[in-house]
C-alpha cells in the first residue's frame, strides 16, 4: 500500500485522479461505496485510494488539500466493511488502515480490482447496469449496456474454461437479459429472441459448437 504522505502530496499537486480520490466522510454513504464500487469495475485500473478525513478547501483560485480526520476510526472501518460484504452483488474486501496526521485519524483504503470473471460488481438493490459503476478520470460514473457489454467480453483463460459442477443455477439471469439486449439491438426480430432462456441457452451453445468445429477450435 502506497504511504499516505505521498498520496496527500499527490492530491495537492494533481488533485483527484482517476486511482485517488479524498472525502471527508463523517459517514459511509452513498458516494464513498460507489468509489468503491468503481475502483472494483474500471478495466486495467489495478484499483485505486480512498482517503476518508481528508477536504478539499478552496480559497478563491487557489485550493488545498487538508486532513480533517474521522471522529470514530473503528467504527468507519466496520461500517465500510459491512458494506462491501452486503451492499453488493458479491463481497469486496478492501485493505483498511487507520493513519494518523497531525494527531487526526485519517482512513486509507485501498480496493484491488476485481478479476475479470467477476465483473462487472454492483449494487444488489439496483442491478443492471445502473447498479454497476466506472472510474472515469476523476469521477463514478453509471454504466450503461455498452459498458456491460465491454466487461463480458474482455478475455481471460478462465472464460474458456470448464467450471466443475456447474449447472444451469450458475447462469446469471442478468447476463441472459443483457445478451438479449445486445441481440435485438442487431437485430430486434432474430429468432431466438422468442425462446425462453433455456431455448436461448441450447441455441447458442449449438451455434459455438458448429463454429468451433468448423474453425478447429476448443467447443464446451
Amino acid at each position: 500500500m502506497t504511504d499516505i504522505n505521498e498520496l496527500l502530496e499527490q492530491l495537492n499537486l494533481t488533485d483527484e485522479s482517476v486511482s485517488l480520490e479524498a472525502k471527508r466522510a463523517g459517514e459511509i454513504d452513498k458516494s464513498v461505496m460507489e468509489t468503491v464500487n468503481s475502483f472494483s469495475n474500471e478495466p486495467n485500473l489495478g484499483g485505486g485510494y480512498l482517503l476518508l478525513g481528508v477536504e478539499r478547501v478552496e480559497n478563491g483560485e487557489t485550493w488545498q488539500y487538508i486532513v480533517t480526520g474521522i471522529s470514530d476510526p473503528d467504527k468507519l472501518q466496520l461500517d465500510l466493511s459491512s458494506q462491501c460484504a452486503d451492499s453488493f452483488n458479491l463481497t469486496i474486501r478492501p485493505d483498511i488502515k487507520v493513519e494518523t496526521i497531525d494527531g487526526k485519524n485519517v482512513l486509507l483504503v485501498f480496493v484491488p480490482e476485481l478479476p475479470v470473471s467477476q465483473k462487472p460488481v454492483y449494487f444488489k438493490n439496483q442491478g443492471l447496469p445502473r447498479g454497476a459503476y466506472r472510474r472515469i478520470g476523476s469521477s463514478d460514473q453509471r454504466c450503461t449496456d455498452d459498458d456491460l457489454f465491454i466487461f463480458y467480453h474482455q478475455e481471460e483463460e478462465l472464460d474458456s474454461s470448464i467450471i466443475k459442477d456447474s449447472g444451469l443455477d450458475d447462469i446469471s439471469e442478468d447476463a441472459i437479459a443483457l445478451y438479449r439486449n445486445l441481440r435485438a439491438k442487431v437485430n430486434p426480430y432474430a429468432e431466438e429472441l422468442q425462446y425462453d432462456d433455456i431455448e436461448l441457452l441450447q441455441s447458442y451453445y449449438s451455434r459455438y459448437a458448429w463454429f468451433a468445429a468448423r474453425n478447429g477450435t476448443k467447443g464446451f
